[in-house]
């Protein structure tokens, strides 16, 4: 305790000195260049200070414990005082009664009663004083025990008592080394104090020297310019009169001045009508050659047969969720509307394809880019425009659109028909449509009366190398409505389901077949022209999009379908001889559009968001592959002849769907081909 208390005042005076120093804090020197050092001394200090807190606390609570220790051990020694003292009585007792018992014993051994008698009384008497001894032993036993327990946890106390005065002495020792490193740290601080004080006093020193220096400067240049003022005042006298001799020659010069400006500022509006001419002329040049360029490219595109690739990027919406992940990382070129730039993973990728769409591109826009490609399927051309990308990217919103504002498909026949009713003085043309999609690799009509029949692809047997779908139904359609009313009744066959990418993600490859048949009422020209419109199903992470059961089942089939396309362009950009179109049957369904005899454009739909930036990557990576890849220049199908009865298909108006007329895409008529008198040809593309 003694020892505990000097502990105590110890710390006391530690604390007086700490509010020493707080009372005194040194001012920070501004703009010295050891404040910062100062700032980590304070710091330091003040960790210090914290850590003796704790000691303290520490120290503290040990003063408690013994306390508590010492009053355990009083008590305990009380209680074994009481036991000695009860223990001393007892005792006294017990041969107090042992004597008794022996005079009582002696005095009947004097007597002389009946010997029965005496040994009775022995036999009566002799137990109750063993039974007393015993007791008496038994508890002078008890009380041994209690006295040797006692002992024991003595023993513990002075244990925990030593080990109290070993914890007090590291304190001690900790507390002495804290006072240390504060006699320490304070020196040091003196010494940066004195160094800063003598850093200050030398800098002032320095710059009173740098004034003298310049104000010296100063008085010389003073000097020097009243000098250069007395030697210059005679050349101002004779530069005054000078000025006032050549005022009085200007006075004339007014006419004169007016008669150059007027002539100088025909001569600059000459040259510069003749700059502006000049320039309009390189302007009108250099936008020619543009065009020129980019439609010798096109030419040279159409001409090695290559793969037309463009691009769209879907706007950011509500559903992509807020945050880091929901930031827009895609950018575009204001120069060239064929590249986009992807920053992915921090790093930025840059991709050029044919046409690239902003997000505020309208479906009009997108429209007039293909809208070229799908009037030569009137002039007797196969034509393929098939949408790519992620699920949720907008595909299907592309393709087909909404009712207020449609897509590629509807519009492509509205053109159609524009196109039809300008050529019907020379042309006869019929429109037939027919619709299907790929379910789990399962082929199905969604213009039929069973859409869950399974149908497969077939080769046509006149020997052309052509695919044809038997049992696959056709509508002839000969106006919007009836295409408004194929597109009801196909939409409704199709398969959507709920995932966590996509509200109404497809969950199939959906193909609207267009046939163009045409003859020239003149000529007796045929054109067969065929336009296949495909919306494939998204590529998706089963991770992400949190397909399960049949939704991952159907995942698995899209994905391997999407993996065999990858397939076959790699096959075709790679010029191998064997192209695996067999693989998927979207892909055998898509030969003709792939192999050689068709115009081909794919439409790469994007999410710009960042949490999808990986499948946005592979998306445009995939589709500069197909832009490398040459197919030949479309081939037009035109032939002499008429056409045979059986390709007429009838159109019944009726308020209700337009029925088919018949499961009639079987092989595709080839009475002409296998005639004598027909003469069928392919025609080169017009320029």
């Amino acid at each position: 305790m003694v020892e505990n208390e000097r502990l105590r005042q110890e710390m006391r005076r530690c604390e007086a000195e700490l509010q020493e120093l707080r009372a005194k804090p040194p001012g920070p020197c501004p703009g010295c260049e050891h404040s910062q050092e100062s700032a980590q001394l304070r710091d330091k200090l003040s960790q210090l200070q914290l850590e003796m807190a704790e000691s303290k606390g520490m120290l503290s609570e040990l003063n408690l414990e013994v306390q508590q220790k010492t009053d355990r051990l009083a008590e305990v020694e009380l209680r074994l005082k009481d036991c000695l003292a009860e223990k001393a009585q007892e005792e006294e007792r017990l041969s107090r009664r042992l004597r008794d018992s022996h005079e009582t014993i002696a005095s009947l051994r004097a007597q002389s009663p009946p010997v029965k008698y005496v040994i009775k009384t022995v036999e009566v008497e002799s137990p109750k004083t063993k039974q007393a001894l015993s007791e008496s032993q038994a508890r002078n036993q008890h009380l041994q025990e209690q006295v040797a327990m006692q002992r024991q946890v003595l023993k513990e106390m002075e244990q925990q008592l030593q080990s109290s005065h070993q914890l007090t002495a590291r304190l001690r020792a900790q507390i002495a080394m804290y006072e240390s490193e504060l006699e320490r740290a304070h020196g040091q601080m003196l010494e940066e104090m004195q160094s800063l004080e003598e850093d200050k006093n030398r800098a002032i020193e320095e710059a009173f020297a740098r004034a003298q220096v310049e104000m010296k400067a100063v008085h010389e240049n003073l000097a020097g310019v009243r000098t250069n003022l007395l030697t210059l005042q005679p050349a101002l006298r004779t530069l005054t009169n000078d000025y006032n001799g050549l005022k009085r020659q200007v006075r004339g010069f007014p006419l004169l001045l007016q008669e150059a400006l007027r002539s100088v500022k025909a001569e600059i509006g000459q040259a510069i009508e003749e700059v502006n001419s000049n320039n309009q002329e390189l302007l009108r040049k250099y936008r020619r050659e543009l065009q020129l360029r980019k439609k010798c490219h096109n030419e040279l595109v159409r001409l090695k047969g290559n793969i037309r690739v463009i691009a769209r990027v879907r706007p950011v919406t509500k559903e992509d969720g807020e945050g880091p992940e929901a930031t827009n990382a895609v950018t575009f070129d204001a120069d060239d509307d064929s590249i986009i730039h992807l920053l992915h993973k921090g790093k930025p990728v840059s991709f050029e394809l044919d046409k690239v769409f902003s997000p505020h591109a309208s479906q009009q826009d997108v429209f007039q880019e293909v809208q070229a490609l799908i009037t030569s399927c009137i002039d007797g051309f196969n034509v393929c425009i098939f949408a790519y990308g992620q699920t949720g990217a907008g595909k299907t919103y592309t393709m087909e659109g909404t009712p207020e504002n449609p897509g590629i498909n509807q519009r492509a026949l509205q053109l159609l028909f524009s196109e039809v009713q300008e050529k019907a003085s020379d042309w006869e043309y019929t429109i037939t449509v027919s619709a299907a999609e790929i379910y789990n690799e399962v082929l199905r009509d969604l213009l039929g009366k069973e859409p869950q029949e399974k149908l497969e692809i077939r080769l046509c047997p006149d020997g052309s190398g052509q695919l044809y779908v038997p049992g696959l139904t056709e509508f002839q359609v000969q106006s919007v409505d009836d295409i408004n009313k194929v597109f009801e009744f196909g939409h409704t066959n199709r398969t959507t389901e709920f995932t966590n990418l996509n509200e109404h993600s497809s969950r199939s490859h959906a193909l609207l077949i267009v046939t163009v048949r045409g003859v020239d009422c003149s000529t007796g020209l045929r054109t067969t022209g065929k336009l296949n419109l495909v919306d494939l199903a998204g590529s998706e992470r089963v991770g992400k999009s949190g397909a399960e059961g049949s939704r991952l089942r159907e995942a698995q089939h899209i994905n391997k379908s999407l993996s065999a396309l990858g397939d076959v362009i790699a096959a075709l950009r790679s010029r191998q001889g064997h192209v695996p179109f067999r693989n998927s049957k979207l892909t055998y369904l898509l030969q003709d559009s792939l192999s050689g005899d068709s115009k081909t454009l794919m439409v790469v739909q994007v999410s710009p968001v960042e949490k999808n930036t990986s499948e946005t990557l592979y998306s445009l990576k995939f589709a500069e592959r197909v832009r490398s890849v040459e197919l030949g220049p479309g081939l037009r199908r035109a032939e002499l002849g008429s056409w045979s009865s059986q390709e007429h298909l009838e159109w019944e108006p009726a308020c209700q769907m337009p029925q088919p007329s018949a499961r009639a895409h079987s092989a595709p008529s080839s009475g002409t081909s296998s005639r004598p008198g027909s003469i069928r040809r392919k025609l080169q593309p017009s320029a």
